[in-house]
């Protein structure tokens, strides 16, 4: 198996760990055993642990990110209903089975105070996330300031979301952010 394969192997296998079982529950050994690659060429790969987390947020951050974007464009022309499509998408995340609230957040709860790279990767995800509600406010000729109210309300319906298990915060949330739109 060639360096590119075992780096998607084992990645695929440490999102799904990860995601489901908590970062400080899975070793290197589940890694190996789900993905198929052997220990050595996984530390290889990832000299420490640290480093596959910090690769598995920063594929994820990417992935998120895209799918968020493409299914606001793809669903709203209209610069302000850009907005509000933000809420529909995070409630189709929220009713997904495998649903187990923000990996960045619940990386940062579990890492953040002990690992300074995976708080860099959690606060770089948030930060692209903030942004890119400040370009759809822009778009919308909307301030900036209304991008923080409704980034706020997106980070709040996540956490709500993952300890519920439900999708009414996005529901919730897109009523507050609807009424922060009539307002302005």
């Amino acid at each position: 198996m060639d360096s590119a394969t075992a780096r998607v192997q084992a990645l695929d296998a440490a999102e799904k760990l990860f995601y489901g079982r908590g970062i400080q529950s899975v070793g290197m050994d589940d890694i190996r055993g789900a993905s198929g690659v052997s220990l050595k060429r996984l530390y290889q790969l990832f000299p420490a642990k640290e480093q596959l987390v910090e690769a598995y947020l920063e594929r994820r951050d990417v992935r998120w990110r895209g799918q968020l974007a493409a299914y606001v464009e793809e669903r709203q022309t209209n610069p302000e209903q850009r907005l509000l499509a933000v809420f529909d998408w995070l409630e189709e995340w929220f009713g997904e089975a495998d649903f187990r609230g923000c990996a960045w957040i619940n990386s940062y709860g579990e890492l953040g105070a002990r690992s300074e790279r995976v708080a860099e990767r959690v606060r770089a995800h948030k930060q692209a996330f903030r942004d890119y509600l400040g370009s759809l406010a822009t778009a919308a000729g909307l301030p900036d300031a209304l991008a923080g109210q409704l980034y706020l309300l997106a980070e709040g319906a996540m956490v709500t979301a993952g300890i519920t298990g439900t999708t009414r915060p996005a529901t919730e949330a897109r009523e507050a952010a609807r009424a922060l739109l009539a307002a302005r």
